[in-house]
């Protein structure tokens, strides 16, 4: 048997891998030599004889096959085992290897297990060679040792953790086996003497007669194979055999060492469960759901059946995290996998795609009904109450469907198209459910080609901003700008920013836009101080995720401080939604610019809240009328209601009262006669670019 010490000779031209050899092998007990070059490593061999040789193919001098035909054609070294070492990975090098005399053949980089295998498998191998060799000299020379040398040789097999067998090839019977073989089958030694390898295996002994002539000659397997034995109950053991043949007076001796593996299949199938299964909820993952749904492609094709694909997204999970905890929250989507599961027909799939969404493939034959019975058995059972501990919670969801072959034949469109039916269906509502259609496609494909437009255009700045004069009533002079962020899109030109600015505030971008926006105008109010004009307040829209981001506070300061200018010229106008997010934060950090002397406006006012608490609680300078009001406000009662009393109560407050949208001149007539104190509007001016407002400034006297 191999012994754990045993001497091993490295030969590699490399140093760092006869160094990353040498720790790998000797921290598996082994004594290692090493040889930089062929003709060093004969020398070597020579002065001390090694147990086993790696030996690098492409070196210098001398390569590996050079080296393994010298060492096999010399009797004193032709029994060391000899494992080729290269990067080819060509089949013709191990062919060449193998006729060289090489015993295995390992491709670098060398893994450390195999790398071991292989060595442990040689060494056991040799130490049989050996013995056989001996022993079979000791039988011509001295026949009365061969029944203390057979008992010696059983022990040293007994020593094995692995099943050991020798057949004889003549008649094909086992006459060897160790205690370890008789253990794992669960036959005792009387039972296993005298029985073929077939018995113990499904492949015929035809077969196995062909594979041992191949082992004989030399063209059978290198590497240990696997396949499985046949244990005394029927069942069957896998396992990893290594083979070698031997000569033994007229007759050949075929040793099969059997190393079993059934924790390593065990350990392999749980990784491809975890790489195939949702650990959670059981359901296949994203990446087979695709395989499966692949295939059920290919039958649909040669069936000539339909095929769904719905995506199922749950409405407003997160609620269920943030009130009952994660762990809650995954016995909810666990309980949702089981209810889906229940839905379907045993030839159709569910699969869990990410987070709170799912996917199903549903299979339809001829004659069947469409889908929608079962996104319907979908929707009523995930109705019913989830139990959560003491608690009990419904679920809905958004659904979208696709359908092959009319909305597609290839995996990934079907499952995009079915995510954009489920996208459409969660904007109208919850609990809803949406087929896909080729428009819904056209928008998203256009809402994505915005999304990157426009995160290019947030690197590059490429935004400009346009100015809207606001006309004090009184006297009809130009008292304030607002500014308005446009962008055009390469190739598609300008773009609303009722479409883009929604999409920056998804995309998380719109506070980088709005502190560009703001730095952008101080730059502007100082250019115009610096060429001697006269002071202009500037009104700047800001998002409610601007104030709620940490800098929002910092980044007005810095940008005041870098421009130099008085912070009465710069006005901050916030919706009446925007008030609402975090409350009590954008209290403060309206109070800190109300100190620092920025002006602070409403926006749209009429269309939210339109409280007086809020009011009364915020630091607030002005009141922005909604074009909606005023749009009808000379022919809608209700309208110019609703606007005489905003004018009303904003003057109570002591606030100033701005009315945008204003096209006519009998609407200007009536907030006049109203006492509203600014009006901005198309009657007056469009927004303009810089060029052309300070063109219009000074036709007004506003510059010079």
């Amino acid at each position: 048997m191999p012994n754990p010490a045993a001497t091993l000779l490295i030969v590699d031209d490399e140093p760092h891998v006869r160094k990353l050899l040498k720790i790998l092998l000797e921290n598996q007990g082994y004594q290692t030599l090493a040889a930089s070059s062929g003709e060093e490593a004969l020398v070597m061999v020579e002065e001390q004889p090694p147990d086993l040789i790696l030996l690098d193919i492409m070196m210098p001098g001398m390569d590996g096959f050079d080296v393994a035909r010298q060492l096999k054609t010399n009797k004193a070294t032709s029994n060391i085992p000899i494992i080729m070492l290269s990067a080819l990975g060509e089949h013709s090098a191990r062919i060449c290897g193998l006729e060289a005399g090489a015993e295995d053949f390992l491709s670098k980089p060398v893994e450390s297990a195999e790398l071991w295998l292989r060595v442990r498998n040689l060494l056991r191998l040799k130490a049989f060679g050996d013995y056989l060799k001996s022993h079979s000299l000791m039988l011509e020379e001295q026949l009365q040792q061969r029944t203390i040398d057979l008992e010696r040789f059983r022990s040293a097999m007994d020593a094995s953790g692995d099943a050991i067998f020798l057949i004889n090839r003549s008649n094909m019977r086992l006459i060897e086996f160790n205690r370890r073989a008789c253990q794992v089958l669960g036959f005792t030694a009387q039972e296993l003497l005298g029985k073929t390898p077939a018995d113990l295996s499904d492949d015929s002994i035809e077969h196995l007669e062909i594979l041992y002539d191949q082992i004989i000659a030399g063209k059978g397997p290198s590497e240990a194979t696997e396949t499985q034995i046949r244990c005394k109950d029927g069942s069957f053991l896998p396992v990893e055999v290594h083979r070698q043949a031997y000569k033994t007076g007229d007759d050949w001796i075929i040793v099969g060492i059997a190393h079993d593996i059934t924790e390593r299949k065990a350990a392999d199938q749980r990784m491809l469960k975890m790489a195939h299964y949702d650990t959670l909820t059981g359901l296949p993952n994203r990446k087979l759901f695709f395989t499966a749904l692949q295939m059920g492609l290919t039958q649909a094709s040669l069936s000539h059946w339909q095929l769904a694909v719905v995506t199922v997204d749950l409405d407003d999970f997160s609620r269920v995290n943030e009130t009952w905890g994660h762990q809650l929250g995954d016995r909810v989507l666990a309980q949702v996998g089981q209810r889906l599961t229940d839905c379907l027909n045993v030839s159709d799939t569910v699969g869990r795609m990410d987070g709170d969404e799912f996917a199903l493939i549903l299979m339809i034959r001829e004659g069947q009904a469409d889908p929608l019975q079962t996104v319907e058995r979908i929707r009523e059972t995930l109705r019913e109450p989830f139990q959560l501990a003491d608690q009990s919670t419904a679920m809905t969801a958004s659904i979208g469907i696709a359908l092959y072959p009319s909305d597609g034949n290839e995996a990934h469109g079907l499952i995009r198209h079915a995510n954009t039916a489920m996208h459409r269906a969660k904007k109208i509502g919850r609990d809803n459910y949406r087929f896909y259609t080729t428009q819904m496609n056209e928008e998203a494909t256009a809402r994505q080609a915005i999304e990157i437009a426009l995160r290019d255009a947030v690197k590059q700045q490429a935004f400009e901003l346009f100015y809207q004069p606001k006309i004090s009533v009184v006297d009809g002079s130009v008292c304030g700008l607002e500014a308005l962020l446009r962008w055009q899109q390469p190739g598609q030109g300008n773009v609303s920013p009722a479409v883009f600015v929604p999409i920056l505030e998804n995309l998380g971008l719109i506070s980088q836009v709005g502190n560009w926006v703001i730095t952008r105008v101080c730059q502007q109010i100082a250019d115009w101080q610096r060429a001697g004009e006269e002071g202009i307040q500037v009104a700047v829209n800001v998002s409610c995720q601007q104030i709620i981001d940490g800098d929002f506070i910092a980044s007005i300061q810095q940008a005041l401080i870098d421009h130099q200018i008085d912070p009465h010229w710069l006005e901050i106008e916030l919706t009446e939604s925007s008030l609402m997010e975090n409350t009590s934060h954008t209290i403060a950090s309206l109070q800190t610019l109300q100190q620092l002397g920025v002006k602070v406006s409403i926006d749209d006012f009429g269309t939210g809240y339109s409280s007086l608490a809020y009011l009364r609680r915020f630091p607030i300078d002005k009141l922005k009328i909604d074009i909606a009001f005023i749009r009808e406000v000379t022919t809608n009662p209700q309208d110019a209601a609703i606007a005489r009393t905003i004018i009303e109560l904003a003057h109570s407050l002591n606030l100033q009262v701005i009315a945008e949208g204003v096209e006519t001149p009998e609407q200007l007539d009536f907030l006049k006669k109203n006492g509203c104190d600014q009006v901005q509007g198309y009657l007056f001016s469009k927004p303009l670019p810089v060029l052309e407002l300070e063109a219009y400034l000074r036709e007004r006297g506003c510059f010079t």
